[in-house]
């Protein structure tokens, strides 16, 4: 067992102890998730029908004596499985980063100083700071009063919270079941309290260590745009074994040449399967995810990245959110008088009191940046008192909204003080009708300039007098107001999502005068007023469903009401994003159509229902989360378009001509070849496409709107025809004009390679600019085309083995217009897609 070397047993351990130990016991984990190594992914990447195919053709080229064409297949295939690996160990890469940014923090004591730390880093001996909405990161013992109510389902069964205690409490007996009950485990939630733990056994040495060591975090499980894509994927690749069948039988029936028939049928089914499809989805979703953690937004599911470009409604906290959580003590109102708080204000008689007591109703260690600002200002204050803690204490709860904590001085008297909101303080105080009217008058003048009032009050009396707050009658101290300045950021980004068609509702605890001020200066509509939870209470459905369909503020909110405001939009089909930070905060965060959580300030049990995870709490990264999730959407459906929309001239060109007579056009190593370009031009091009200009200044997408429907089908076959009709026609007539078979091919094959390259541009530019710095890959891939196709047809050995040649000047103008003619008609297309989206978008 680990000892306490520090003089001071609650200064933590010093930062060279910690690390010793953490070199001595290892990381704080009970086991990490199974990265998908290159052998794993290379295996699944072999098991893919595209590369079977290919494997196969390969086989009877070498089988029947062609071996440079043979040699080709197996070093197309290679490369082809080769990008896909390269694609997925980047998107494996941005992954791990994310993992890393996921990694859950504590607080710890160490060197006398609190600091904040990944859970992982914890060794034996730390003390950790834990509070309401936290699970727990280690086995350890509470150290301190402090009582804390603990949910043990996840080692015991047991729903009911169990009380935890010091063993060596004042309060408590010393008794085995103390000792037992001082108890903390790895993994449990804390439901009530806050509280010191000290660090026994962390990692696989733990209680959840020991029992789950075969546990490990479960991977995403597939969104159900992935799914459907597999399922499509699927239902091609089948249909595409099944023309494999046919075109061989035909050709093989007809011509007598079996072995040409089989290729014949093995490259129509190469030409089929969208392969790219599930590579694709898995690059965007994994580097959006990326891309939207750099923005401050963590990605825990997959699909929130499909809704949140359609996100209609943003749900959002005033404190942490719209405010910088920065509380600072402003204003302090007694009986005596007004003081104006600065920072070289020196306080004294009723105002000092009044401070004094407000400390003794804070957490000893704060987390509540309210009660960080008190202790900050007012110092300890425990000095007089027996114990460095309150030997009791009664938590904030919604039947009574303030916390009462009970010290007892060294004369044996014990007193008790009280903080939480006005009204709640003023139930406790006997104070007449006239008292509470003048009080009341100074909590809405103070509310009215945006600042966040609570009521201190106290009481004092024998050993053992205070047994329910609710039975004695305290004495008011007075007011203490704060001010939590407005985020620099917050009005710009609620102008941008207004532009955007988003509403903005805010959702505050706060009294409804201070929630309108913070509303009015951030630039959100306040003409319908606000609505507070009392008189949410008292609306049917159809009441609330109008209100909410025009106010935008809504005060003295309780955490569960939120849940009631989520169903009402749903009803009114808007698309729902909510923010919230608190263990009661997570059935909204549930319901929403996309939970945000608060990184920072959230609880455990709040991050663990949402979607997404501010990492800096910020309005303005939930806006920013909107706008990306829309250039997502619309680079994802772009890109889709372009994958289908070239299979369908590849398709074509390699069935029409067998159909038709004519000499093979397409055979599997031009496939091959022309795979080899799709594929980072689809993932690469499409994914690192800027919005487009206006994408922010138009309203959100329809709910039940498909990413990738009958509208992108149409368009993609539509752009897909219009190449093949190109390079099919350019083909016949190089035949009929007896250009010769080689050079009719090779000009159909450049027609059709310069045309994908173009309709790729065509496709993914929705920015409308070209030459920019994001658009770097597409020019890479250009150049490398360029460089190959020039070498395949300058090439005698090459040309000869794909069967082609170089057209004479006349046949390669005509295929170079040809291809930006076919190709550049897609642009048409595009525009009027994107055109339909857009009007398709709810007004």
């Amino acid at each position: 067992m680990w000892e306490v070397t520090v003089d001071n047993p609650l200064a933590g351990l010093t930062e060279e102890e910690a690390r010793d130990r953490l070199a001595a016991v290892g990381l704080n984990v009970v086991s990490r998730p199974g990265r998908r190594g290159l052998s794993r992914i290379l295996l699944e990447a072999l098991r893919e029908p595209m590369f079977l195919l290919l494997l196969g053709a390969a086989v009877l080229y070498l089988a029947f004596g062609n071996l440079g064409e043979g040699v080709f297949m197996v070093i197309g295939a290679s490369a082809s499985v080769g990008l896909v690996v390269l694609q997925e160990a980047r998107s494996e890469r941005a992954l791990e980063a994310l993992l890393e940014l996921a990694q859950p923090r504590a607080r710890v004591v160490r060197d006398g100083v609190e600091r904040l730390i990944l859970a992982r880093d914890i060794v034996p001996g730390d003390l950790v700071l834990v509070g309401e909405g936290e699970r727990l990161p280690a086995d350890g013992d509470l150290v301190g009063e402090e009582v804390l109510q603990v949910d043990e389902s996840v080692l015991t069964g047991e729903a009911a919270p169990v009380s935890k205690f010091c063993a060596k409490a004042s309060n408590v007996e010393a008794s085995a079941l103390a000792e037992v009950a001082s108890a903390l485990f790895s993994g449990t939630l804390v439901v009530r309290g806050q509280g010191v733990m000290r660090v026994s056994r962390t990692g696989a040495g733990s209680a959840l260590g020991q029992i789950a060591g075969s546990l490990a975090a479960i991977r995403p499980t597939p969104s159900p745009l992935q799914q459907t894509a597999g399922r499509l994927t699927t239902m091609i690749g089948a249909t595409s074994l099944v023309f494999c069948l046919l075109v061989a039988m035909a050709y093989g029936v007809a011509r007598g040449d079996w072995v040409a028939g089989a290729l014949a049928g093995i490259t129509v089914a190469i030409a089929l399967i969208p392969e790219e499809f599930p590579m694709v989805l898995a690059v965007f979703f994994a580097l959006g995810a990326w891309r939207l953690a750099n923005h401050q937004v963590l990605v825990r599911r997959s699909a929130a990245i499909e809704t949140l470009g359609a996100a209609s409604v943003l749900c959002v906290d005033k404190t942490g959110t719209l405010t910088e959580n920065r509380m600072r003590v402003s204003r302090l109102w007694t009986a005596e008088g007004e003081a104006i708080v600065t920072r070289d204000t020196r306080l004294a008689g009723s105002a000092a009191e009044l401070l004094r007591i407000a400390a003794l109703a804070s957490a000893s260690r704060p987390v509540d940046p309210m009660d960080k600002a008190i202790r900050d200002l007012a110092g300890d204050g425990s000095a007089e008192f027996i114990d460095a803690g309150p030997c009791r204490l009664w938590p904030l709860s919604p039947q009574r909204m303030a916390i009462v904590q009970l010290w007892r001085r060294r004369d044996g008297i014990e007193l008790a003080a009280a903080k939480g909101a006005p009204e709640a303080i003023f139930a406790l105080c006997d104070l007449s009708a006239l008292d509470r009217r003048r009080h009341q008058s100074i909590v809405e003048r103070f509310a009215a300039e945006g600042l966040r009032v609570l009521g201190v009050a106290s009481v004092a009396g024998p050993s053992g007098f205070l047994t329910d707050p609710a039975e004695n009658a305290f004495a008011f101290q007075g007011l203490v107001a704060f001010e939590d300045p407005l985020r620099p950021d917050a009005r710009a980004a609620l102008q941008e999502a207004q532009r955007a068609g988003v509403k903005v509702i805010m959702i505050t605890g706060d009294h409804p005068a201070t929630a309108l001020a913070i509303a009015r200066s951030a630039g959100l509509d306040v003409s319908a007023g606000v609505l507070s939870g009392s008189d949410l209470e008292e609306l049917s459905a159809p009441a609330l469903a109008e209100r909410m369909s025009t106010v935008r503020v809504f005060a003295r909110i309780a955490p569960e009401q939120k849940l009631r405001l989520v169903e009402a939009l749903k009803t009114a089909g808007e698309v729902v994003a909510m923010t919230g930070d608190g263990v009661n905060d997570a059935p909204a965060l549930e319901a929403a159509h996309i939970g945000v959580a608060m990184g920072r300030r959230g609880s455990d049990v709040a991050r663990e229902a949402a979607d997404l995870v501010l990492l800096d709490d910020s309005f303005a990264s939930i806006v920013g989360g909107v706008r990306l999730g829309r250039r997502i959407f619309a680079n994802l459906r772009r890109a889709l378009t372009y994958v289908t929309a070239i299979h369908v001239p590849i398709a074509g060109l390699a069935l029409a001509p067998i159909l038709m007579g004519l000499p093979p056009l397409l055979m599997p190593l031009h496939v091959v070849l022309l795979e080899l370009i799709i594929d980072p031009t689809s993932a690469l091009a499409f994914e690192a496409e800027p919005s487009a200009a206006d994408a922010m200044r138009l309203p959100p997408r329809r709910p039940d709107e498909m990413l990738f429907g009958r509208r992108q089908i149409a368009l993609a076959i539509l752009q897909g025809l219009v190449l093949l009709a190109g390079v099919l026609g350019l083909y016949v007539w190089a035949l009929d004009a007896g250009r010769g078979e080689a050079a009719a091919r090779g000009a159909a094959l450049l027609a059709l390679v310069v045309g994908n390259l173009i309709l790729a541009l065509t496709d993914s530019a929705s920015s409308g600019r070209v030459f920019i710095p994001q658009r770097r890959s597409y020019g890479l891939i250009v150049l490398a085309v360029a460089g190959v196709m020039t070498t395949v047809l300058a090439a005698p050995p090459i040309a000869k083995l794909f069967a082609i040649a170089v057209p004479d000047g006349e046949l390669l103008a005509l295929s170079l217009a040809v291809a930006i003619l076919a190709g550049g008609g897609g642009a048409a297309g595009m525009a009027t897609l994107t055109k339909t989206d857009f009007a398709s978008w709810r007004p």
